[in-house]
């Protein structure tokens, strides 16, 4: 089609006035004469019409604005997203799949399970707890890249972190640093009161009781609050990382179990999350079953601190606490729907929480398999992905003698202490804050035992058996899902 002629009007006065038109402003002329401009090159983008034929700045004609801004406020657009992730698929190569709890909002405990349809050829499916803090899941800065990744730190310089952080990442931070820092803090409170004689007359029966208590031990859990533990600051803590806990097989609560951890990592954050709080949903993925973490016996020494752990359900380690959890309590008075969880690897597995390694201290570890069979408690293993990405720590093939030093240590106190680093508060490279490193904490299937007083050692080595085939398991079918960069395979070690 040809286009219209260039001012088919006359432009010049006297031709309009022989027309009879009226005068034609110079408004008029220019606009025309830019149009017919644009007409004659169609090649020429219409943002830059007119540049280039004189001197005069022109700027690029701007685009319609996108009315989005009402949406974001009013959360339509934010409840939109968050209904895609209603349901999350994970699939092995068996076809085994996990599903999630809703995760809209991770603080409402009215959440309820919601199940993919079944496509899977082989075994029980995988279903996940609630997802804390959801869509906070990358850092955005340098602590967001995997705990192994050598580009993370630079060794020129520090990478501090920006003034303009949201809030919610601000007050993770605040909840992280409080977990990591607490012990030292309950100390350092009571050593301030002991300095102010008005408090000595409360202080002294205090400790008096803090020496003779059996509370860490007795296994009544009669300190234990359901109220703390359902604080909506540790769904921030979870979120931190973030975490989430999944679970391989519904477990009745007829029976009593011992949950293995693995791997302990160098402060275990992950079984924190999972069992102390219910910040990832465990009283919604096992009904009816309460859970005990345990520590060791001597941080029920500690003042003031004691009585927060014990408030969080915590137990001590010791063989009288744990027979006297699993066989005290529950719905018949003989421990039934009880657990435990046990850091099976404890401290000596600390030293070898290197990022990017998967490395097992339980070849010779056989107490807390001879503790099922005594108790008839069912053993369950826990595989945790990513909880040894969380931190760096001086690495013994590099420095041997500090390595025999902290072996040394772990045999003459029962604990050490790896020489540990990882981000700081306000910077991503220094500091004793753990990385932003996601952590999955996948429960497997139960080894059902059989109760007796006198654990057979044939017996003994069977079950241990089952429960490192049940671990490999883990391993070899959810490490494609959860540990996608590792390189490293499952070792088992001691």
């Amino acid at each position: 089609m040809a286009s219209s002629p260039l001012n088919a009007e006359p432009s010049q006065p006297q031709e309009r006035e022989e027309q009879h038109l009226p005068p034609k402003t110079y408004v008029d002329a220019a606009v025309e004469n830019l149009t017919g401009d644009s007409e004659k090159d169609n090649n020429t983008p219409s943002q830059y019409i007119g540049q280039g034929e004189d001197d005069a700045p022109r700027s690029p004609l701007r685009k319609p604005h996108k009315r989005n801004g009402s949406l974001r406020v009013n959360g339509l657009r934010n409840k939109t997203s968050a209904q895609s992730l209603l349901v999350e698929k994970f699939r092995d190569r068996d076809g085994e799949h996990l599903t999630s709890i809703n995760p809209l909002d991770s603080e409402d405990s009215g959440q309820q399970t919601q199940k993919s349809p079944s496509r899977r050829t082989g075994g029980g499916e995988l279903v996940s707890g609630r997802r804390a803090g959801a869509g906070w899941e990358k850092s955005g800065c340098v602590s967001s890249l995997p705990s192994h990744t050598p580009d993370r730190i630079d060794k020129v310089r520090i990478h501090w972190a920006p003034l303009n952080v949201p809030l919610k990442r601000r007050l993770q931070t605040l909840v992280v640093l409080w977990h990591t820092l607490c012990i030292a803090l309950f100390l350092t409170t009571f050593f301030f009161l002991c300095a102010v004689p008005l408090f000595w007359p409360l202080l002294f029966p205090y400790v008096l009781y803090l020496l003779f208590s059996t509370a860490g031990h007795s296994g009544t859990l009669s300190r234990r609050s359901s109220f703390l533990r359902s604080l909506s600051i540790w769904s921030l803590f979870a979120s931190y990382f973030p975490a989430r806990l999944h679970r391989s097989q519904v477990l009745p609560p007829t029976r009593k179990y011992i949950f293995g951890y693995h791997p302990h990592g160098i402060i275990s954050h992950g079984a924190f999350a999972a069992f102390v709080t219910e910040a990832l949903g465990f009283a919604q993925l096992f009904p009816g079953i309460t859970n005990t973490l345990l520590t060791l016996d001597s941080n029920f020494r500690i003042p003031l601190y004691r009585d927060y752990a014990l408030a969080l359900g915590l137990a001590s380690v010791s063989r009288e606490s744990c027979e006297n959890i699993l066989s005290k309590g529950g719905a018949n008075g003989e421990g039934m729907g009880r657990a435990i969880t046990i850091v099976v690897g404890g401290a000596r597995e600390s030293l070898d929480a290197q990022p990017g390694t998967l490395r097992l201290v339980l070849k010779r570890r056989k107490g807390f398999v001879k503790l099922g069979i005594r108790t008839g408690a069912d053993l369950v293993p826990v595989l945790a992905f990513g909880e040894n990405n969380l931190y760096d720590q001086v690495q013994p093939e590099t420095h041997p003698v500090i390595h025999k030093t902290q072996l040394v240590v772990k045999k003459a106190l029962g604990f050490t202490i790896p020489l540990f680093h990882a981000r700081g508060v306000f910077n991503y490279d220094v500091g004793m804050m753990p990385y932003r490193t996601p952590l999955n904490i996948v429960v497997g299937r139960p080894i059902k035992v059989a109760q007796q007083k006198v654990p057979d050692e044939a017996y003994v080595d069977e079950i241990h058996g089952l429960y490192v085939a049940e671990l490999e398991r883990l391993w070899r079918e959810w490490r494609g899902e959860f540990a996608k960069g590792m390189k490293a395979d499952l070792e088992f070690v001691e």
